[in-house]
C-alpha cells in the first residue's frame, strides 16, 4: 500500500512528492489503498496509520480545504494513548489523486469514496472525529452504515436539511470559492484561525496545490453544501437525519467559540441524536473553524476521556 509510483488515470492530477519534502511537523509514513471508481477506474487515496494495530480505532476526517496535515497535532497524542489512529486524504486533496474537473466532484460521488475507503480497508468499531466537509461525509455514512461506528465525535461542522439557513458568512465563502481569480489555500486557512498558524505551516497547506487544474475540488466543494430544495443532496441529507434520530450511540460535539460558519450545529447535534444525551459537551475558547490548529492538544485529550468513559477500554492510556 506504500507504493506512489504509478501514474495516475487521465483526468487526474497527482502531487509531485517533492511538494511535500520537509513539511513542518509531519513525520508520518504514508499510506495509499486504490479506490474503485466508474469514470477512472481507480483513484490512490493517501491516509496515515499510526499507533498501535490492535489499538481502538481512531477515523479522523478533514474538510475543505484542508488534508491530513490539519490532524498533526493531534495523532501522536492520540497514538502514544494506544490508539490506532487512521486519518485519510479526501479525494481532491493532501496527498490523494486529484480529479482535474469540478463537474468531477458531487456530494454523493465524495460520500460513494469515502465508503469506499471504509470498505477496503475493512475498517470496524470506529470511532469517528470530524470536523467541517469530514462531518458532512462521515455523518451520511454513520446514517448509512450505523453498524461501522462505536462512537462519533463532531467539531465544527453540520449536516444542512433545509431546517436553518446558512449564515451570511458561509455564502460569501461560496461566492468567493467559485469566483475569486485567486484561492490562496495556506491563507484560508489561518483567517480560518482565532490564534494564528506560521508561515511554515501555511506552507503546507499550500503544498498539495501547486497550480490552479490541482484545486477543483477545493474550489468545488462549498458550492455542493445543499441551501436549496432543489438540490438531490439536500433530500439526502434528509434521509441521513432521518437514521441519525436513531443513532444511540455516543455522539460529542467539540466546538470552537470562534466559528461563524457552523456556529450553533453543535445544539442541533444535542438536541436531535440520542446518543448526545448527557455526554460532556464543550465549547472550546479562542478556538476558530479549523479547531485543530487552534486547540488541537486539547481535543486529542478530549477525545481520549470521551473514549475511555464510553467504553472502559484499558487499552486507552491518559494523555502526557
Amino acid at each position: 500500500m506504500n507504493d506512489s509510483s504509478a501514474s495516475p488515470s487521465k483526468g487526474l492530477a497527482r502531487t509531485p512528492e517533492a511538494r511535500f519534502d520537509c513539511l513542518d511537523e509531519y513525520p508520518f509514513q504514508s499510506h495509499y489503498v486504490e479506490i474503485p471508481d466508474l469514470e477512472f477506474g481507480s483513484i490512490r487515496q493517501h491516509y496515515l496509520d499510526e499507533g498501535p494495530k490492535n489499538g481502538p480505532l481512531v477515523l479522523l476526517l478533514h474538510g475543505e480545504p484542508t488534508w491530513s496535515y490539519l490532524y498533526r497535532h493531534m495523532i501522536p497524542i492520540l497514538a502514544e494513548a494506544g490508539c490506532r489512529v487512521i486519518a485519510p486524504d479526501l479525494i481532491g486533496f493532501g496527498k490523494s489523486d486529484k480529479p482535474l474537473y469540478p463537474r468531477d466532484f458531487s456530494y454523493g460521488q465524495m460520500v460513494l469514496w469515502l465508503m469506499r475507503f471504509l470498505e477496503r480497508l475493512e475498517l470496524k468499531r470506529i470511532t469517528m472525529f470530524c470536523q467541517d466537509w469530514g462531518g458532512l461525509l462521515g455523518l451520511r455514512l454513520a446514517a448509512v452504515q450505523p453498524e461501522r461506528f462505536d462512537r462519533i465525535i463532531a467539531s465544527n461542522t453540520a449536516l444542512p436539511d433545509g431546517s436553518r439557513p446558512m449564515p451570511d458568512q458561509f455564502r460569501k465563502w461560496r461566492r468567493f470559492s467559485r469566483w475569486s481569480p485567486v484561492f490562496p489555500i495556506g491563507k484560508i486557512v489561518t483567517r480560518g484561525t482565532a490564534r494564528g498558524i506560521s508561515e511554515q505551516a501555511a506552507a503546507a497547506y499550500d503544498a498539495p496545490f501547486p497550480g490552479i487544474k490541482w484545486k477543483a475540488g477545493a474550489r468545488r466543494l462549498p458550492s455542493l453544501v445543499p441551501l436549496s430544495h432543489k438540490d438531490q443532496a439536500l433530500a439526502d441529507n434528509q434521509k441521513a437525519w432521518s437514521a441519525l434520530k436513531r443513532f444511540d450511540k455516543p455522539f460529542l460535539t467539540l466546538f470552537g467559540d470562534s466559528d461563524p460558519i457552523t456556529a450553533g450545529w453543535d445544539k442541533i447535534f444535542q438536541d436531535r441524536i440520542p446518543g448526545a444525551r448527557n455526554m460532556p459537551h464543550e465549547t472550546l475558547p479562542n478556538t476558530g473553524h479549523f479547531c485543530q490548529e487552534d486547540s488541537g492538544h486539547l481535543l486529542a485529550e478530549k477525545a481520549l476521556a470521551f473514549i475511555r468513559s464510553t467504553s472502559g477500554s484499558g487499552q486507552v492510556r491518559q494523555a502526557n
